[in-house]
């Protein structure tokens, strides 16, 4: 059975979200700070980490930045912030998924379960039995190049620095060119098939976006359809 480790400061919480992964047959280890999340989940061979935001000696996000250097294990944060720039700003330093307190039990339960399938079919005795990839390509429109290999996107000459994320979200756009992507497909796409966050990030991504492309070259290349999602025009 997966092994979890909840860093959360909390004792309640903490207790309770023991208590619970116990029952369903998770192994539980938990930490009450920062400094020792990190130090606990690199000497660990963790399945999944329940990562608290606001934590002592170290903050979650920098737990979380410390984690990333050294481990792509799953990492769901646990969060009091509903701000969409805080759940961004979690998912662009490599969290997995979230969950803003106070929360069902359930549905926390569904996240992990979510999480831990993703990290299986990712291993690489999964990844051996399947076909492989075909090439990689180069998508082009309006002057804006996305080199999917390469994970570099340019308009003209100028490259465009972008996020993990940011790069998901552009690349679904344009491998869609012509057709109006939801919301919803568009966070499938970007943050997962399983994806069951809120899909307001994806205005958020949106924006990052126009910022960096359509405001800075005086384009055009998002467009929004307005009750639907954004489109991607070739005209």
């Amino acid at each position: 059975m997966a092994r979890i480790l909840v860093v959360e400061d909390e004792p309640k919480i903490a207790r309770f979200v023991e208590l619970e992964l116990t029952h369903e047959g998770y192994e539980v280890d938990k930490v009450a700070d920062g400094r020792a999340g990190v130090e606990t989940a690199l000497a660990g061979d963790y399945d999944l980490i329940l990562l608290d935001v606001l934590l002592p000696q170290l903050n979650g996000m920098e737990v979380l930045r410390r984690i990333r250097r050294e481990s792509d294990v799953p990492v769901i944060m646990l969060t009091a912030r509903d701000a969409v720039m805080d759940k961004v700003a979690g998912l662009d330093a490599g969290a997995d998924d979230y969950i803003t307190k106070p929360f069902a039990i359930e549905e926390l339960l569904a996240r992990i379960r979510v999480a831990l399938k993703r990290r299986e079919s990712a291993s690489p005795a999964a990844e051996a039995s399947m076909p492989p990839e075909p090439d990689h390509h180069v998508l082009s429109i309006r002057g804006v190049t996305l080199d999917v290999e390469r994970h570099e996107v340019k308009v003209g000459d100028d490259p465009i620095e972008l996020t993990n994320r940011e790069f998901e979200v552009l690349k679904a756009l344009m491998e869609n060119r012509n057709v109006v992507m939801t919301r919803e497909r568009l966070a499938q796409l970007a943050c997962g098939y399983d994806f069951v966050g809120e899909t307001n990030i994806i205005d958020v991504y949106i924006r990052h976006l126009r910022s960096k492309i359509d405001d800075r070259h005086g384009i055009k290349l998002i467009s929004t359809v307005r009750g639907v999602g954004y489109v991607i025009r070739e005209d």
